[in-house]
């Protein structure tokens, strides 16, 4: 096994070449420019030449993506996140089924499922129901690479994950263990939602995983902790990783909401009271894998990660 990721200086590309290097899989990975070992292949397009970065490779994680943009620039963000998303990703796989690569594992998003869950958690056998450009995007990559798999050896895998954590994370996350560090008092303590979210250990570990087992092949899987938490109780459970209480005020929803449509901030506001939930039982009956750590275990090194970077700010 030769191992090509690409995004490889990402957040998750970083911890999932640390993981291959300690289990003694060979890879490459590949950034926007040559860095160290990365080599450099520009920017995600559809005209990226792949060649160097392909040579002898016979698996790849595919993580480098246009991801979800806060403050959108684009006049046609559709348009952008489709010519990275989906474009730049079946150009790769057309030059990779041309080098000879076995397996090509996608790494989409639980956004083509949607955006919250109402009655039981998201499965794989659920329709996609993507609502903004960059799960469009992902959605549409998906079936492109469904399709050039119908009728090539290429076998594809793809991955959705959930909010994925973990040391260095950032965006909302980041800003959440903030508020609790500070003592900033919270208006969360009359939401009761229920979230999966994955640490980025076990996001790396599935996702070996699924380049190792035959039986992951031509599927689709949907990953997270097993252990969903309420908005209110991940804020707990940062403020006892902190050594400090967090300060949760009981502001009802509909008040939060209300303030959500009033200061432009509704899907931050959805996202903190709504519920988002996978289930795992497809990766967990099909390929025998568990969850390599706790949410508390990861929370703590996500915590002392943190808690270390500010001290050297």
């Amino acid at each position: 096994m030769n191992v090509l990721v690409t995004g490889a200086n990402g957040f998750i590309g970083r911890e999932l070449c640390n993981e291959l290097t300690a289990r003694g899989i060979p890879f490459v990975g590949t950034g926007r420019v040559a860095q160290g070992k990365l080599i450099g292949v520009g920017e995600l397009a559809p005209d990226t030449d792949w060649t160097k970065a392909l040579s002898n490779i016979t698996d790849i994680v595919h993580l480098a993506a246009r991801v979800h943009v806060m403050n959108e620039r684009e006049s046609d963000p559709l348009a952008a996140f489709r010519r990275i998303n989906v474009e730049g990703t079946i150009n790769l796989a057309h030059q990779a089924l041309a080098a000879g690569v076995r397996r090509f594992v996608f790494v989409s998003s639980v956004k083509v499922n949607g955006e919250a869950t109402t009655v039981k958690p998201y499965a794989e056998s659920d329709t996609a129901a993507p609502v903004d450009p960059y799960g469009v995007s992902k959605h549409e990559a998906e079936q492109a690479l469904w399709e050039l798999a119908r009728h090539t050896s290429l076998e594809v895998v793809v991955v959705r994950p959930p909010l994925v954590y973990g040391p260095g994370v950032k965006a909302n996350f980041r800003n959440l263990m903030g508020a609790v560090a500070r003592g900033i008092p919270l208006p969360i303590g009359a939401i009761h939602n229920a979230r999966s979210m994955v640490a980025i250990d076990n996001l790396v570990d599935f996702l070996i995983t699924t380049l190792q087992h035959n039986a992951a092949a031509g599927q689709m899987f949907l990953v997270s902790d097993g252990d969903d938490l309420s908005t209110p109780a991940l804020a707990r459970k940062l403020g006892s990783a902190m050594g400090r209480p967090a300060r949760l005020i009981p502001v009802p929803p509909s008040i939060l909401h209300l303030l959500g449509i009033l200061t432009g901030k509704q899907s931050t506001i959805d996202r903190l009271t709504g519920s988002l939930q996978v289930d795992i039982n497809h990766a967990k009956t099909l390929l025998g894998w568990q969850p390599r750590v706790s949410v508390n275990q990861a929370l703590e090194r996500t915590i002392s990660h943190f808690l270390s970077a500010r001290e050297t700010e």
